[in-house]
This record gives C-alpha cells, structure tokens and sequence, in this order.
C-alpha cells in the first residue's frame, strides 16, 4: 500500500511538472516569421524604391524640384509601411510587430493599439472648430456692433477701393499728387469716407488732443468744423496712400518714408495741424 501511494503521489508530481512545463511554453508564444514571402515582399519594394531614386536622379534643376520631392514622399511612404518594416525584420530574423509574415507559434500584436489616442484626437478635432467658430461669430458680431451699419462698412470699404483706382488713373494721366487730391470726385468720397470713419470711431479724423505747455491753463488743441472740413480729406487721402504702399506695393517702412509723393502728402498734412 505504502509503494501504490507513493507510486500515486509520484505520478501527481510528474503531471504538475508537466503542466508547469506547458505553461512555461505558452507564455513564451514565440512568433515564427514566414522568411520566403517577407523575403519576396520585400525585394518588390526595393525594386520600386531602386526606380523612384533612378527617376528623382533623372529630374534635374529647380523646375524640377517639385517631382523630386513627390519621387522622395512615394519612397518614405513606401520604406514606413508597416507591412515593409516586418518583412524587414523577419528577414533580419526578428519576430514581426504589426501582424505581417507570420508563419505561426503566435498571434499579431494588435495594430490597433493607438485607436483610443486617435479617436480622442478626432473627437478633440471638433470641439477645437466649434471654439473658432465661435471666436470668429463673436468677432463679426463686434465687427456688426460698431457705430456703423454693415451696408455703411461695405460704403467704407468700396470708397477705399474707388478712390486709389481713381488716384491711379489721374496720376496716369499726367496729374500731380495736389492736383489729383483736389479732383472734385476724390474730394467727394474722400469726405464721405471721412464721414463714415468719424461715425464708426468718434475722434479718429481729428487732430491729436495734446495739452500746452505754459500760460497756465490747458488747451485742448481741438478744431473747428471748417477745419475738421478741410483736414479730413487731407488725412484720409494721406492714410490711402500710405495703406497702398504698404499693401500693394509691398514698401518697408523706410521705403515708405523715402518716397516723394508720401512726403509732400505728410508735409502738407503736418502743415494743416499746426494751424
């Protein structure tokens, strides 16, 4: 009885140890990659590779830079596909990492395991349009708010536009900077167009309130209504041209300075204020 127990008592050790052995093997999971069809991949993306730097090789010069640049974005795509990367390391004799070329002895990894960080990107995509949106609704209703109607600003805006067409035509024809600033229409929208920018910012088209100096008292440097008259179109033909320079003509702000027609236009202007 004693040997029939430790017969039985053996035979329980041998079948733990066994199945300690099993699964010591199934949590290893070694994965077998599948050499002959990574290998073969493989020599086909090389191939194709081998050809796009042929041809990026071919396309010489700067008007040819942009089809060597496609040439090298089809080749890093190629190289940084997943289903290449694994056929690369099976043939090196490593386990694949995204699921390609398995032969057995394992399962793929996931390739999805970055799902939820891209889904929570998608999902933030959405709410970081509906801030700019709103951000954009709230400008436009600032924008709508001001002191002049929307149909007033699109007055505003299109009187700009007339007048350094018109501006450009007169000088076209042979006019000079004073000749075409007292040119009865530009003297019309220029004073219109003043009108507009008062109402939209009370202030804006008069002169600087500076305090002076001495006597006393302190003066506010304001102008009457003939003069606001008289200075309005002068500033706003002054700030015209200054805006196309800068705009069309891409001048810097010394290239500003220096040219002639803006420097009679600001004489002139800081002539009128110290009056």
């Amino acid at each position: 009885m004693a040997d029939e127990g430790g017969g039985v008592k053996g035979m329980h050790e041998v079948q733990k140890q066994a199945e300690a052995g099993l699964k010591l093997f199934v949590s290893e999971d070694v994965i077998e990659g599948d050499v002959p069809a990574a290998t073969a991949f493989k020599e086909e993306v090389d191939a194709t590779i081998a050809e796009l730097e042929k041809e990026a090789a071919a396309l010489t010069g700067k008007d040819n830079k942009k089809l060597r640049q496609e040439k090298a974005q089809e080749k890093t795509a190629l190289k940084n596909d997943k289903k290449y990367i694994d056929a690369t390391k099976v043939v090196k004799g490593n386990p694949p990492s995204n699921g390609f070329f398995i032969k057995g002895g394992g399962s793929a990894k996931p390739t999805e395991e970055k799902k939820p960080a891209a889904e929570a990107e998608a999902a933030a995509a959405p709410a970081d349009a509906t801030v700019k949106d709103e951000k954009k609704e709230s400008k436009k209703k600032k924008e709508e708010n001001a002191g002049i109607s929307r149909e007033e600003r699109a007055e505003l805006e299109g009187l700009k536009t007339k007048i350094i067409e018109k501006k450009a035509a007169l000088k076209a024809e042979g006019m000079s900077g004073g000749q075409i600033n007292k040119h009865e229409e530009i003297v019309g929208w220029v004073s219109r167009m003043t009108e507009l920018k008062e109402k939209e910012t009370p202030g804006s088209t008069a002169a600087g309130n500076k305090d002076e100096k001495g006597g006393g008292s302190k003066k506010k440097n304001k102008l009457d209504s003939a003069a606001i008259t008289q200075l309005g179109p002068k500033q706003a033909a002054f700030d015209e041209y200054t805006e196309k320079l800068r705009t069309e003509f891409k001048y810097s702000k010394k290239e500003i300075a220096a040219d002639p027609e803006y420097q009679e236009l600001k004489a002139e202007l800081d002539k009128m204020m110290k009056k």
